[in-house]
């Protein structure tokens, strides 16, 4: 027989869990770690269950505890990779010459989209989804960080480890090869 503990955790994990992996798979590049990312959430809530005062909503605790996970793995990303590792894996001068301008005809498109048509947006989403797991880990999250959850650049480098300019070449590249993985199969001229 269930604990009323129990029932309570269980209706947690049904009411939540969805919308936890949906948050923690945009800001990876793999499906299964997201999935771990959601269990290790929801063993710390259980294992600390007693400590939630209901200050906040359950969602908002587990968000917290679920944003913790992500950071120790944005960690363990920013210890385990080297910049050399990713300069020798992506070719800038594909579109910058020496003097860092642009190479001719890989300048960047215009882009027509109408972000006002639900079936555009969903499409992008997908693309743009695809083109991020293409990215390195690092250069993924470290994008996540600054674009989507709006982080300072001091707090990403804080958070990481990792100096002003190593945040700015991952942040480089990763924008370079989002735009042209983008053109590439989203805006098709």
């Amino acid at each position: 027989m269930q604990t009323e503990r129990e029932q309570q955790f269980k209706g947690w994990v049904a009411e939540h869990s969805d919308i936890l992996y949906g948050y923690c798979l945009r800001r990876t590049t793999d499906a299964e770690l997201a999935k771990d990312l959601v269990q290790e959430t929801f063993l710390a809530a259980w294992r600390n269950m007693e400590t939630y005062k209901g200050e906040a909503s359950v969602k908002n605790w587990l968000f917290v505890i679920l944003k913790s996970k992500l950071i120790d793995q944005y960690r363990k990303l920013a210890n385990k990779a080297t910049l050399e590792t990713i300069a020798q894996e992506h070719n800038e001068g594909v579109f910058f010459d020496a003097e860092d301008h642009w190479r001719k005809g890989m300048y960047p498109k215009d882009w027509q989209i109408n972000f006002s048509q639900p079936v555009e947006v969903k499409e992008f989403y997908t693309i743009f989804q695809s083109c991020g797991k293409k990215l390195k880990e690092l250069q993924y999250s470290v994008f996540v960080m600054k674009y989507v959850d709006g982080l300072e650049s001091e707090e990403i480098c804080k958070v990481l480890g990792l100096t002003s300019s190593n945040y700015w070449v991952l942040v480089h590249r990763a924008k370079v090869q989002l735009r042209a993985c983008l053109e590439k199969n989203w805006m098709k001229s």
